[in-house]
């Protein structure tokens, strides 16, 4: 059970249900948790596969994913749980997007992830427009953190 008086919200960061559940039953809690896809690349289970030579297709990939963040979302229904979009330098705003809104139906708690990024900030901007919830890699530079405030701006506490 979360404490009364406890001022900051608590998040994991990881990739892995069995994590979560460990770290449920050592704090009795917890607000929350982030996603990434290298996280997920680290989860036992895709570990295992990948150590045996074996590959994921694009879509495999992502219905492991979709099925790593469904178990962590019924762990804590009530908190938070950012998946990240898979991107690099050259992925688009669009597919960025595109991701984010497929990522945001696969469970009820979701908050998408995008990184900082010219491209990324627009694909924020555009999903915030839209209702979804967003939730932005780490920040490293003044103009990076005053960039996601306005393509952040106006959306919904929480």
């Amino acid at each position: 059970m979360r404490p009364n008086n406890l001022k900051t919200r608590i998040f994991l960061d990881g990739g892995n249900a069995d994590e979560t559940r460990e770290i449920i039953e050592l704090l009795g809690f917890l607000d929350g948790q982030t996603t990434n896809p290298t996280l997920i690349s680290k989860n036992p289970g895709a570990r295992k596969r990948l150590e045996s030579g074996e590959k994921f297709s694009s879509t495999e990939i992502f219905d492991f994913y979709r099925g790593v963040v469904a178990t962590i979302s019924g762990l804590i229904p009530r908190g938070s749980v950012s998946i990240e979009v898979y991107a690099d330098a050259a992925t688009s705003a669009e597919t960025m997007i595109k991701q984010g809104r497929e990522m945001y139906s696969w469970i009820p708690n979701a908050h998408i992830k995008f990184p900082t990024s010219r491209e990324g900030l627009k694909a924020a901007a555009q999903a915030v427009q839209e209702g979804l919830r967003v939730n932005m890699t780490l920040c490293f530079s003044q103009e990076q953190a005053a960039a996601v405030y306005a393509a952040t701006r106006g959306a919904r506490k929480g």
